[in-house]
């Protein structure tokens, strides 16, 4: 896709800018000759752009440091190398930027590329050494900081053209050579391993002490809380993984104590949820407890392992109580809701206050009322009275007039 609109691309100048393309020299800053060269210039309303050359922001030069007559005679001096040489050696580093294949390819002598690198690095660091007022103004210089070691330069160079000339058969032979020694080395170990079962590790921590913590543990709850199944199967994990990482730790015989540490802490919490690893450095944190400690020997190692094994037992505790807890008050809310209904003691109260009245009709008393009941015709059956407001006049007799 174009980044820029079509419409930008066809659109043309405005009309008060006249353009032109000129043939014009152009000024170069980076070579001091007196060749000139010319290209194409855009001008614009007849007045041609000012200025250095464009590219010349490129041209980046080392900085070779020279030095006078006196200065040589007084601390540049070597039987090995002449004046004359040095003086050359050093024209070429200015002129070619310290590219030192190609010096020595100009230079015409028999030395090598080592040889010209230590004569120019000595020298510039014994002009600087020499021209400071004191050692500890220079001390920062990369010349001086880093001084320029050539027998190391001569055996890496003399190493990897050994490597680099070698066949594929002895790059065959070499790797079985490898696979060969360590595998001696590992059966070596295995064995010492099987010789000397009680071999202290780095942390003195074996597995015997795992499991014991691990037992203590669980032991610390108490005897009439039953811990969950899925507790039991974490912790046998955990000590199945502490066993396991212990014994390939064990094969190492050395190693560093950082590693040494790490692999510890990995199989103490590798049964632990990410959550619960996070609470541990959490904990830790609190305590004012580096992650990793800073000065990791072996007492610190074992003290801050024995820390995080407390702090993940002390989690895993209030996991269990936090769980007994949940248990006990959903079991008290159950056994409310299973009871029948009883009456409060309030209405008890009343009940017995409350005086026996037998009933007038007992032992087939509501039967009878139910005959009665159907005797009567169901307008006539009324329990209620009525009121005195809709009651029919009785019928006058002879014996009222």
């Amino acid at each position: 896709m174009p980044s820029i609109d079509a419409s930008e691309l066809k659109r043309r100048p405005p009309s008060s800018e006249k353009i032109t393309w000129q043939w014009l020299p152009f000024p170069r800053s980076a070579l001091k000759d007196n060749l000139q060269l010319y290209h194409w210039v855009r001008v614009v309303n007849g007045v041609p752009p000012a200025g250095d050359y464009s590219f010349a922001k490129y041209n980046k030069s080392v900085e070779v440091i020279r030095y006078t007559d006196e200065e040589y005679e007084k601390y540049l001096s070597d039987p090995a190398w002449t004046k004359e040489e040095t003086d050359r050696l050093f024209d070429l580093c200015e002129q070619f930027d310290l590219r030192f294949i190609i010096i020595a390819d100009r230079l015409l002598t028999l030395r090598t590329v080592e040889e010209l690198k230590d004569r120019y690095y000595s020298v510039s660091r014994a002009i600087l050494s020499s021209r400071a007022s004191s050692s500890g103004e220079v001390a920062g210089h990369p010349l001086v900081k880093e001084p320029y070691n050539v027998s190391q330069e001569t055996e890496r160079k003399r190493a990897l053209s050994m490597v680099l000339s070698q066949t594929r058969h002895q790059e065959r032979k070499d790797a079985e050579v490898l696979a060969e020694a360590k595998r001696i080395t590992e059966s070596r170990m295995a064995a010492r391993v099987a010789e000397e079962p009680n071999l202290p590790v780095t942390l003195d921590i074996c597995p015997e002490s795992t499991e014991r913590d691990i037992v203590l543990g669980d032991t610390i709850s108490p005897p009439n809380v039953q811990v969950p199944s899925a507790a039991v199967a974490s912790s046998t994990t955990m000590m199945a993984d502490n066993t396991s990482t212990l014994a390939s730790l064990r094969m190492l015989w050395v190693h560093l104590r950082t590693y040494a540490l790490e692999q510890m802490v990995q199989a103490a919490s590798s049964s632990a949820g990410l959550r619960t690893i996070k609470r541990v450095e959490q904990a830790l944190q609190d305590l004012g407890v580096d992650l990793k400690p800073k000065v990791p020997t072996k007492a610190v190692c074992a003290e801050h392992l024995e820390l995080r094994k407390e702090i993940l037992t002390l989690l895993n505790l209030q996991k269990q109580l936090q769980y007994k807890e949940a248990e006990g008050s959903s079991f008290h809310d159950s056994s409310y809701v299973d009871m029948p209904v009883t009456p409060k003691k309030s209405y008890l109260a009343v009940d017995q206050d409350r005086t026996f009245v037998p009933d007038t009709i007992s032992f087939g008393g509501d039967r009878l009322g139910k005959r009665e009941q159907k005797r009567k015709g169901p307008g006539r059956a009324s329990e209620t009275p009525s009121s005195p407001a809709h009651k029919r006049p009785r019928k006058l007799k002879a014996s009222d007039l």
